[in-house]
């Protein structure tokens, strides 16, 4: 009754994925875009969600918050035009809205500790305002299927059908791997069904189970995977883990983090929290007729008036300020050599 269970839930899961995924017409604007426009780049939204996994750690979030939010994120910026000085409201919120939906209420960082950690320029009111208009335009279908949800589904229905130890594979070091990926756009782009399987696999190649390949094919037939498409996001996902597991990348830490702060640090911190002016209320507009089919619905606003124009002024646009907690996060010193997995 139990893989009965598992199966139907995973058949189901399966014919809903395409609903949450991101346009792909949008990432490809995102991959073509260069740093040096006025608009989101590939790199900017990378390091983007290299940050909100830093802050997932920071707060204790689980890996679904951070997959949640990453998925909000990606379709966000996929179907609207977005100008870098918007970034960071714009994946705070998600953040937000994700552990909403995942966390327990107990649980869930306030909006005036978010911002003051991530040390981002605008006010609760704006990530309120900017969480509203997220989940109007993704037509209030938040809580997505993702990798996530596929790799859960996976993993148990592959231990429940073995007969080799439960520790052999482990859960964790396959969730450290899927945030892995996510931090790069183009993973974005595969089936999270496809992508959890091509994880699982890989797994299963390095521990060398002929119990479990066998599983992990027939749930590959049972989902119709061509092996074509399969391949390909198994070679991506393996230089991505080759990449990952160097020396030379800097990577977000997957345990919970304890800020600690001296107290000349901490009278910085709050000094620049309370004078920070608040983000100028974002106008909501409807689509451009006059615009192709691919481009991207526009959401602009100035720093200094709500009736800027969309492309802003002429000198280059400013990008949020990486905040400085973050960073520290990523310091080799810091984290040490090792890889989460």
């Amino acid at each position: 009754m139990e893989a009965f269970k598992l199966m139907r839930e995973l058949k189901a899961n399966f014919e809903q994925e395409s609903i949450y995924l991101p346009r792909e017409k949008g990432l490809n604007l995102l991959e073509s875009t260069l740093e040096n426009d006025k608009q989101i780049s590939a790199k900017c939204r990378d390091a983007k969600v290299e940050d909100l996994w830093s802050l997932t750690s920071f707060f204790g979030y689980s890996t679904q918050t951070f997959v949640q939010a990453v998925n909000l994120l990606d379709r966000f910026l996929a179907m609207m035009k977005i100008q870098p000085k918007h970034l960071s409201c714009i994946a705070i919120s998600c953040l937000h809205i994700a552990a909403k939906l995942v966390e327990e209420e107990c649980n869930i960082s306030s909006p005036p500790d978010l911002i003051r950690i991530s040390q981002c320029k605008f006010s609760s009111t704006d990530l309120a305002r900017m969480e509203k208009i997220i989940s109007e335009k993704l037509n209030f279908q938040c809580k997505a299927v993702t990798a996530f949800t596929f790799l859960h589904l996976y993993h148990e229905i592959t231990l429940l059908h073995t007969s080799e130890r439960k520790s052999s594979m482990s859960l964790d070091k396959l969730e450290a791997q899927l945030k892995a990926c996510l931090c790069r756009i183009v993973f974005s782009k595969a089936k999270p069904s496809v992508l959890a399987l091509s994880l699982l696999a890989q797994e299963i190649e390095a521990i060398q189970s002929v119990d479990m390949l066998e599983i992990a094919q027939c749930i590959q037939r049972h989902l119709k995977i061509a092996d074509g498409e399969l391949l390909y996001w198994r070679e991506l996902v393996a230089k991505c883990m080759t990449d990952y597991s160097s020396p030379e990348c800097s990577k977000p830490d997957n345990k919970k983090l304890v800020w600690i702060l001296s107290s000349r640090t901490a009278q910085n911190l709050h000094r620049s929290y309370y004078s920070v002016p608040e983000l100028p209320t974002i106008p909501e507009g409807g689509w451009d007729e006059s615009a192709s089919e691919d481009s991207c619905e526009d959401m602009s606003c100035g720093e200094d008036s709500l009736s800027s124009d969309m492309e802003g002024p002429s000198s280059p646009p400013h990008f949020p300020q990486r905040p400085s907690a973050l960073h520290s996060y990523r310091d080799p010193a810091y984290l040490g050599a090792t890889c989460p997995f």
